[in-house]
């Protein structure tokens, strides 16, 4: 858990992919995750200026980021990339970084999105999208 002086209502979450990065904000206050956004990454680097941009726009108190691990809570060939990407995160905007199991979390999506629309190329951007939501709504439901 990070600490932080300032109380956390905003926070802005990211599931990490080598091609895509979802986005969903979260509201403590109302206990509540929406899917954002998904952002494609450039030549296999996140864009730094995109997740600026939402960072300006909805001035979050911390940043959620979906930590991915095995099943059985061993660590992945993506769990160092992603802890990177955390590091990286911190580093360029000063922010509380906190990891999330996002175990099953594209799954998860996925199902839930099937529901409503059919999953194919031109729209698999909105599991990202969705398993952000999934990881945040995952760290809200955790907090008092």
């Amino acid at each position: 858990m990070v600490s932080t002086n300032k109380q956390i209502t905003t926070v802005l979450g990211f599931d990490y992919g080598n091609k895509r990065i979802g986005l969903a904000t979260g509201q403590t206050i109302t206990n509540s995750a929406s899917p954002r956004i998904t952002i494609n990454q450039i030549d296999g680097n996140p864009d730094w200026h995109a997740i600026d941009t939402e960072i300006q726009q909805w001035k979050p108190d911390a940043l959620i980021v979906g930590m991915p691990y095995h099943i059985d809570g061993s660590e992945n060939k993506m769990t160092v990339t992603v802890r990177h990407f955390c590091y990286e995160l911190k580093k360029r905007f000063n922010l509380p970084v906190i990891e999330v199991n996002e175990a099953l979390s594209s799954q998860h999506a996925e199902e839930i999105l099937k529901e409503n629309i059919k999953i194919n190329k031109q729209n698999k951007h909105e599991i990202d999208r969705m398993a952000a939501a999934i990881i945040v709504q995952r760290w809200l439901d955790q907090q008092p």
